[in-house]
């Protein structure tokens, strides 16, 4: 199992996209894969984070905690509530947890924060492409 989550991370790690965004992997327990990334330069032009840098933060953080298991999973489905905005360079920090799984799907829940402000929940819905 440790193998299989270490792969997951470096795959997350290793992600261009994720890198180019200052993402980062800051811990795995209980179920839950936590990703931060600091908000500098993300700013849209009401001065708070661009909605879609939050997203792509839930989006990072999805992926990774969906094929934690050693079963590859892709997204078929994603859906975000903004709650609060952040502020640009804030850091924030997201939650992935799994919710539900069948044979062929599971659903993930991803809370973002900055510190201790809930600033957005992601749903996203991941498909099995093996077994």
């Amino acid at each position: 199992m440790k193998s299989r989550r270490s792969e997951a991370v470096r795959r997350g790690d290793a992600c261009e996209f994720a890198r180019l965004l200052g993402m980062e992997v800051t811990g795995i327990a209980g179920g839950c894969v936590r990703v931060a990334m600091q908000a500098d330069g993300m700013e849209n032009a009401y001065g708070t984070v661009h909605g879609g840098a939050i997203f792509a933060l839930a989006d990072h953080a999805f992926g990774i905690a969906a094929n934690l298991e050693g079963v590859d999973q892709i997204a078929i489905s994603a859906h975000i509530h903004y709650l609060s905005p952040p502020i640009a360079g804030e850091r924030l920090e997201a939650v992935a947890r799994r919710v539900s799984e069948m044979e062929k799907t599971s659903v993930y829940v991803v809370d973002i924060y900055t510190g201790d402000r809930h600033v957005a929940t992601f749903e996203g819905i991941g498909f099995k492409t093996e077994g």
